[in-house]
């Protein structure tokens, strides 16, 4: 069954469900595929029938992302293509928390850290640099530079803590040590400009990519020298992956080929489905945390949950 909620005159660029409530998602939207214009950051419930709004909140430039904390349900921090990170409420319906300006391009990523005993943010952002905050977003905590393109994407390992992925347009996936305030593995992941990152659930070693190449590249951390596995099937810049909840092996992936596609790269050949049901840019994409199969994917102005 898919359901939708439209939102017009709003692209869709990154959703993520609420790691306490099962039927509840964020969406960070832009106007004008976030070329100009303002934002929007709204928060959905899913019902047995259909989507509603639960908040929404306006802002004066693009929302690139979002991402809920994990250890407040009502809170989460978005990032906007004015340099800030916000930190909204969902009891509160007027102003963000807090507003902090640190980077000085568009904030393209945030994170929130999921292993126990940290409750730190991390941020990337098109001015080549990557911050972590506390969880008030206070000053940030260290500013970590080396990549030499746009950052866009910044994970936090869901296994050590401490630890994070990027992945930027100098074609590099970074592995880094927050408390050494140093990058621990650079990896020339792929001859193109890379646009998002995930690992594993269940190996703390396993890393995708997803490139402009049209392809997602599975990494083992501990030999570099080349792929696990290389999947090929998207005609379009890959926007976002993520690694499956539920499954050692299995990896969603999002396009601006209008698709989201399903692979097992355990298995040969790896892809497993095509959604092809959208008319525009596939940008968001994750997996339900408390429902098995259940995908939420944001194109230009609706959101899908699938169950796969």
């Amino acid at each position: 069954m898919v359901k939708v909620f439209r939102c017009p005159a709003r692209h869709g660029y990154a959703v993520e469900v609420s790691p306490f409530i099962a039927n509840r998602l964020a969406c960070s939207a832009s106007q004008y595929y976030g070329i100009v214009g303002c934002g929007s950051l709204l928060v959905l419930d899913v019902t047995e029938t259909d989507i509603h709004l639960l908040r929404r909140w306006e802002w004066g430039d693009g929302l690139f992302d979002v991402s809920w904390s994990e250890t407040n349900e009502h809170v989460l921090v978005a990032g906007g293509g004015d340099g800030s990170l916000q930190l909204w409420d969902t009891t509160n319906q007027n102003a963000p928390l807090r507003v902090v300006k640190e980077h000085t391009q568009e904030v393209y990523s945030v994170d929130w850290s999921q292993t126990r005993g940290e409750n730190l943010i991390v941020s990337g952002s098109w001015d080549q640099t990557i911050k972590v905050w506390d969880a008030a977003l206070g000053q940030s905590l260290t500013t970590l530079r080396g990549h030499e393109g746009v950052v866009y994407s910044t994970i936090w390992s869901p296994h050590i803590p401490g630890c994070f992925a990027s992945v930027s347009g100098d074609g590099t996936l970074r592995v880094w040590d927050v408390k050494r305030a140093a990058c621990r593995l650079a990896v020339p992941a792929h001859q193109a400009e890379i646009l998002t990152c995930d690992w594993c659930k269940y190996d703390q070693n396993i890393i995708a990519t997803g490139s402009v190449d049209c392809s997602v590249y599975i990494w083992d951390l501990r030999n570099v020298r080349h792929p696990v596995n290389q999947l090929l099937g998207h005609t379009y810049a890959i926007r976002r992956l993520k690694f499956c909840p539920f499954s050692r092996s299995l990896v969603a992936s999002c396009s601006y080929d209008f698709t989201v596609r399903f692979w097992d790269y355990s298995r040969d050949p790896p892809l497993l489905d095509t959604v092809e049901h959208h008319s525009e840019f596939v940008c968001g994409l994750d997996f339900n945390l408390h429902i098995p199969n259940q995908v939420t994917h944001t194109p230009a102005s609706l959101w899908d949950a699938t169950p796969g």
